[in-house]
């Protein structure tokens, strides 16, 4: 499936009078949500996506300013706003209970809903959640210099003028040596990213890196009170948020241990290993199950 296949079998709903994109999958089975991260889409889930509803109801959708969702210059692209943007779809969805596997931006978007359930301000359950690689702390967030130029002063200017071959090498940079993705999924990469103006609003998405330092009280706390069953399934070859941040993880939650570390995986773990991924996402479930 490319990513036009990928739009052709989505939906859309309106929010504020913005299209926002989602698919879905349903069948009587537990809801999973998937969550993608910056600077890709919900596309980033189509290698599993088949697999996982075999045992899911599944929900995915592009954020506000991503994928084929609309991208308007003048939005306040927050993450506070673009929670706003989920609980918006889960609502439209009538969902009432969710697992959650989340991925980069997406983790941070889950801490943002763990704080909001803290302050009993979700009306749905959250059962279960899984994390991929992501910056959970902002003090172990190691940027790449598409991202540091970005949230400059001039990130605006590298929006719009950055070439195609910059941005193949800066993502390129985060995929594991032996997992790299082909050329016609760089292409999709591409086509994602640069959809409906995307590159005019980049600087604009990547303001959460500021957030994250911001809130960091807010969503770290969240992660240290969370009930949920968890399990953190990371990639240690992905430069930013690889190897170090399982060190740092286990030093500011160290009653979570269910860590499963991927050798010679990048950033998108789901992309670079999907059948791997599979494997331990469905351990996890299965193992919950048992407990019930």
């Amino acid at each position: 499936m490319n990513a036009n296949d990928w739009q052709k079998s989505g939906n859309y709903f309106d929010f504020e009078g913005h299209k926002i994109f989602y698919q879905t999958q349903e069948c009587e089975k537990p809801i999973l949500l998937c969550l993608h991260g910056f600077p890709t889409s919900s596309y980033d889930y189509h290698k599993i996506w088949n697999e996982l509803s075999e045992r899911f109801s599944l929900v995915a959708y592009d954020m506000i300013g991503y994928g084929f969702s609309d991208k308007p210059k003048d939005f306040d692209y927050t993450t506070f706003a673009q929670v706003d943007v989920l609980q918006a779809l889960i609502e439209n969805l009538k969902i009432k209970k969710l697992h959650i596997l989340a991925h980069d931006y997406g983790n941070t978007i889950t801490q943002e809903l763990l704080a909001r359930d803290k302050e009993n301000r979700l009306n749905f359950e959250i059962e279960t959640i899984v994390f991929m690689n992501g910056a959970l702390f902002p003090e172990t967030h190691r940027p790449i210099l598409a991202q540091k130029i970005l949230i400059s002063p001039i990130g605006f200017l590298f929006g719009k003028l950055i070439p195609n071959s910059k941005f193949r090498e800066s993502l390129a940079s985060v995929f594991g040596d032996n997992t790299q993705p082909t050329k016609e999924e760089f292409d999709d990469f591409m086509y994602l990213f640069q959809y409906n103006g995307g590159r005019n609003i980049s600087h604009k998405l990547i303001q959460y890196m500021r957030e994250r330092e911001k809130y960091r009280e807010r969503w770290v706390g969240a992660l240290e009170q969370m009930k949920q069953p968890f399990r953190f399934i990371n990639g240690l070859d992905d430069r930013v948020s690889g190897r170090h941040l399982v060190a740092r993880f286990r030093e500011v939650l160290p009653h979570q241990k269910d860590i499963i570390e991927l050798e010679g995986v990048g950033h998108f773990p789901h992309f670079e290993v999907p059948e791997t991924l599979l494997k331990h996402f469905f351990d996890f479930h299965d193992r919950q199950i048992a407990k019930t």
